[in-house]
């Protein structure tokens, strides 16, 4: 079949792996024959996690922090903490701050997107593993330890299509778990026995296709030219990715969920939900429903809560106005003051020779460094507990030989968690 740059001045045939009665369906490839069926895929096992639970906590912000008060003057253990600092006086020797790091890319709110990735959607194609994000690439190695390899929070409201901040290795964004209501439901409310019943039943159904389809998809790979084994194999990652989903859930089906501790709440909005979200992502990591959990905060957290009557993202283009400024604070304060509280709730749970804190790696920050700039250099950036020396503000170098990547800081991450690797995006090595 000869390609042609018109789609209409050419006949396309769909194409099949059928075995046993199953048939799945192929992505249009323009370099295969006719006659050229059968083989299959080559789904790979889920690996799982055994020991002391490590978890990994990341959250970010959709328009960053005002920098003046966000960044100490002077660097070191004896740091003076600006405004925007002072809820975590408290815990200052439980995390360390951050600046000069960041992923070298540019596009303001349109590479926010990256600041769990290091990379941007539109040069993933080029990259060994894509964009994925560093809770997709630690969820990899969870496999059916928990109910949930991961937890992705946050709205769908909000400017460039809401939260962007977890994507898949197929380059897959994740969406959002939306409210506090939905959270609580996935964490605490068990399906009926009637569901549970269909539940299996689409399990076995959909096991039963992909288990059918398993010969040698290599076979079928010699056939075709180098575009197209690309868009096979980006197709074959999605399908084990779907396989993987199914065994993890049929394993899970009849476990009953923890009891909820509280009464299931209502939805308001991300304002107010903002210390239930934090509360039930605590419970979720004691209840070892999950290790690792993300948060994006950005949507619909609106000023119009604190009876500002400025929106969020326009006072975050403040243009170095006074009032503007001022009333940009108070919404960024608020989220340190959450973050502080969500730091001491996990300080406060004793576990094992430990608290939950210890065991916690939890990184905070955003892909926006000045939004009033469109900047995405020197990003804000704390990461606290998991048993790392902290205590200190580390002024990183921005230029030269010496500049080091935030992915460093995500090789240390990965590998505290028990991810064997010595890469991640765009790293050079690791920072800690």
């Amino acid at each position: 079949m000869k390609r042609s740059s018109s789609s209409s001045s050419v006949t396309r045939r769909r194409f099949f792996l059928k075995s046993a009665g199953a048939t799945l369906a192929l992505p249009t490839l323009d370099s295969l024959m006719p006659g050229v069926l059968g083989s299959g895929l080559a789904i790979g096992a889920t690996e799982t996690k055994a020991g002391a639970p490590t978890r990994l906590v990341a959250i970010g912000n959709l328009l960053g922090f005002y920098q003046p008060e966000f960044f100490p003057a002077k660097p070191g253990r004896d740091y003076e903490m600006p405004r925007l600092l002072k809820p975590l006086e408290p815990h200052r020797q439980d995390f360390t701050l951050y600046s000069g790091l960041d992923h070298g890319v540019k596009g303001g709110h349109f590479a926010v997107h990256s600041f769990l990735t290091g990379v941007l959607s539109m040069d993933a194609k080029g990259m060994p593993d894509g964009n994925i994000s560093l809770d997709q690439r630690a969820a990899e190695t969870v496999g059916g330890a928990t109910r949930f390899p991961s937890l992705t929070i946050g709205s769908e409201d909000g400017i460039h299509g809401g939260c962007q901040m977890c994507w898949t290795r197929s380059g897959t964004r994740v969406p959002p778990i939306p409210g506090a209501n939905e959270l609580f439901r996935k964490l605490f409310v068990n399906e009926s026995s009637a569901n549970k019943a269909k539940a299996k039943d689409r399990f076995a159904l959909k096991g039963s296709i992909l288990d059918a389809v398993n010969g040698d998809a290599k076979a079928l790979e010699r056939r075709l030219d180098q575009p197209d084994r690309e868009k096979l194999d980006e197709y074959f990652t999605s399908v084990r990715h779907v396989e993987k989903q199914l065994e993890l859930q049929k394993q899970w089906a009849d476990v009953p969920k923890p009891k909820p501790p509280f009464a299931e709440p209502k939805n308001t909005n991300m304002v107010d939900d903002l210390p239930l979200l934090y509360d039930l992502m605590i419970l979720a990591l004691q209840t070892d429903s999950t290790r690792i959990a993300t948060l994006e905060i950005g949507g619909d957290f609106e000023s119009r809560y604190f009876d500002i009557k400025e929106g969020y993202h326009s006072l975050s283009h403040h243009g170095k106005l006074e009032e503007k400024i001022r009333n940009l604070l108070v919404l960024e304060e608020y989220q340190m003051v959450q973050f502080a509280r969500f730091l001491e709730k996990l300080k406060s749970i004793p576990e094992g020779n430990g608290t939950l804190l210890d065991h916690s790696m939890v990184l905070f920050g955003s892909g926006m460094a000045n939004a009033n700039a469109h900047t995405n250099k020197n990003l804000p950036v704390i990461l606290a507990g998991g048993g790392f020396d902290h205590g200190e503000y580390k002024a990183l170098p921005t230029e030269g030989i010496d500049r080091k990547p935030l992915c460093n800081l995500y090789v240390n991450l990965l590998q505290k968690f028990g991810v064997e690797t010595d890469r991640f995006g765009i790293s050079t090595g690791t920072l800690i």
